[in-house]
């Protein structure tokens, strides 16, 4: 399910972010991936033992979990802590896929990755290039999202990001380990939430509703994994 994220962060966040980026230690982004990714990926990173990094990514988790759609569509139970990335000057990451498990930084934790998430830090006006291209079996999807606007999609997706000719595209991104694995229950789970919340604020028979809540807990309780 490749779902847009509108606003998740205020163009205030967007900016004090920013800002506190101007004089970070950006190192090469090729530190964190395997001898495969290095091979296609040309840009900088915050250094994962940065405290602006953690500082900020913190932000971001606590954004997302204020947010209804994200909330609804990733069903979280777990979360790397996001990175940030930018790329300028030709820079870009060729076709890849995310590896499937992930330590999170905290001694033996692993997650499994389920969703990917890119949350744009940077005006698509700001750059020329720097799309996300998401692959799947209907065709390459072409994402550039205004600032503070997420993207998530299947980790399992072929993915690239276009080389930056102009400009800096910068971005947060992340993993999630979902309570339903499985993309497709999750995308029926969705639509039933969004057809229970559309309902009740038309106003619709309350007991019908009950009974589609009732319906989408049970799936969930059928599907979710702890």
């Amino acid at each position: 399910m490749l779902l847009h994220i509108p606003d998740v962060l205020t163009t205030e966040q967007v900016a004090g972010m920013r800002a506190a980026m101007v004089d970070a230690d950006w190192t090469d982004g090729r530190q964190t991936v395997g001898p495969q990714g290095a091979k296609v990926k040309r840009n900088l990173q915050l250094p994962d033992a940065s405290p602006l990094r953690r500082q900020l990514g913190e932000q971001v988790v606590a954004a997302l979990t204020r947010h209804p759609l994200y909330h609804a569509a990733a069903l979280p139970l777990r979360t790397i802590s996001p990175r940030f990335n930018r790329y300028e000057g030709g820079g870009e990451y060729g076709f890849h896929i995310d590896g499937a498990v992930m330590s999170t930084g905290h001694g033996d934790e692993q997650v499994r990755s389920d969703i990917s998430c890119t949350l744009f830090l940077a005006e698509p006006d700001e750059y020329d290039g720097g799309e996300l291209i998401v692959s799947d079996t209907y065709g390459e999807h072409e994402v550039k999202l205004p600032a503070g606007h997420a993207i998530v999609y299947p980790s399992s997706s072929l993915h690239r990001v276009t080389p930056v000719t102009r400009g800096a595209r910068i971005a947060a991104f992340f993993w999630v380990q979902s309570l339903v694995r499985d993309d497709g229950a999750r995308r029926l789970l969705l639509e039933l939430d969004t057809s229970i919340r559309e309902l009740s604020a038309a106003g619709a028979d309350q007991p019908a509703i009950l009974r589609l809540t009732g319906v989408y807990h049970n799936l969930l309780r059928r599907w979710a994994e702890t």
